[in-house]
């Protein structure tokens, strides 16, 4: 008759100590989705604190994660609070846009890149209002003053250099990334590319460049000298000089690989260097690829060479197949050789392209350019970068008097 008690009285116990621990447990989540800040009449609980953070760090953002996440957070709440006064909201069907959009820079489904957030504790809601606000944001800046900022064809001519009208070449300082992304590595470089994407320090980036970048500039953090802007592609250029200093780019797909380049400065050359018109490159073709071997073989026929004349006593007796020398527009270059090609001189190799899905290694040589006569400076490029400059000048200036105005304050 005594089991029948001491029974209910383990049973009475243990589940005392289960509902104590219950409520220990919902304590917890209920001060996780307690006001922890406030900005004006609005609040940003621990939880939405802790989910930017993880955010961050599977974007690997350097800094302190949680400071960051508390900071960007509360820039939010003003920015949103400012674009509710202006009436402006974001329909499902654009902020649906903007997600798969951002997915996509990633080389990625929105879905599959739900999941990669999801295997790392994000909650889709989290990734929404990150998008969508500095999607809305960047709009919201674009319309309202967008008709304050008139560029001038004196603002160019002085942004040039040349009051005159002779004009002056803009030149940019890169530092650069190319990560190998043969198929079967294709989304995890792209998952790295991407988190490279989104670093604002030079130093974050050089330590980047020299664990995942498969260029020989790895070695000096990926930095470059100061190079004509011409020399890029002219899809590319307007992507860097939308770029401020520490800035990177978006992840940029080329064959086997992905590449990514961070503005370091800019400058007008003091002398105009013509645009080409044409440039010659020769590329040999060598089997491995990026292995020990196919690298070693690239490094002996560097040592060989001088010139593109003498890569024909290399490929002497080789299928013609195996050595390509060509001269083709800009233009019709493909990307990835025209990016290795811009930082070229003429005489100079690279070996850090593939093909044959990673199989081949391309040595690539500089062998000339062909100047344009009479090239016009592309003025356009100018003015948008003028422009992007004066709008991100208005948007720092509104959220400093959006902060200032505010009641800020943490939650004891």
């Amino acid at each position: 008759m005594r089991s029948r008690p001491f029974l209910a009285l383990l049973l009475s116990a243990g589940l005392a100590v289960g509902l104590t621990a219950t409520h220990s447990n919902m304590a917890m989540a209920q001060n996780l989705f307690a006001p922890v800040v406030t900005v004006d009449e609005t609040a940003i609980t621990q939880f939405e604190i802790n989910q930017r953070a993880l955010l961050l760090q599977v974007f690997r953002t350097p800094g302190n994660h949680l400071q960051l996440a508390r900071e960007q957070l509360i820039e939010d709440r003003l920015k949103m609070g400012e674009m509710r006064r202006a009436g402006l909201s974001l329909p499902e069907e654009a902020m649906r846009r903007a997600m798969e959009d951002f997915a996509g820079r990633a080389n990625l489904t929105l879905d599959q890149f739900l999941t990669l957030l999801e295997q790392n504790g994000v909650e889709e809601e989290t990734f929404r209002d990150f998008v969508v606000v500095g999607f809305t944001w960047r709009d919201f800046i674009r319309s309202r003053y967008r008709g304050r900022v008139q560029i001038t064809e004196a603002e160019i001519d002085a942004a040039l250099g040349a009051a005159g009208g002779s004009g002056s070449q803009i030149e940019v300082l890169l530092s650069e990334i190319i990560i190998a992304a043969p198929p079967p590595r294709a989304n995890a470089a792209m998952a790295t590319a991407q988190r490279i994407s989104q670093y604002t320090s030079t130093s974050s980036f050089e330590a980047a460049a020299l664990q995942h970048s498969a260029l020989p500039s790895r070695g000096q953090g990926g930095r470059l000298p100061w190079l004509p802007l011409s020399n890029y592609p002219a899809a590319v250029r307007a992507i860097l000089l939308d770029l401020a200093p520490g800035e990177v780019t978006a992840p940029l797909p080329i064959t086997n690989g992905v590449a990514l380049f961070q503005m370091r400065a800019v400058r007008e050359a003091p002398q105009p260097i013509p645009e080409s018109a044409a440039i010659e490159y020769a590329a040999f073709y060598i089997p491995g690829g990026l292995s020990d071997a196919g690298l070693a073989e690239a490094a002996k026929i560097n040592d060989r060479v001088d010139s593109c004349d003498d890569l024909y006593g290399v490929a002497r007796g080789l299928p013609a197949e195996q050595l390509d020398r060509v001269t083709l527009p800009p233009a019709e270059i493909d990307q990835d050789i025209a990016l290795e090609l811009a930082r070229l001189d003429t005489g100079e190799t690279s070996f850090a392209l593939t093909r044959n899905d990673g199989q081949t290694l391309v040595f690539l040589m500089m062998c000339g350019r062909t100047p344009q006569l009479d090239a016009e400076i592309d003025r356009e490029a100018v003015r948008t970068r003028l422009l992007s400059t004066r709008l991100a000048g208005y948007a720092d200036a509104l959220l400093a008097d959006l902060r200032a105005d505010a009641t800020i304050r943490d939650v004891n």
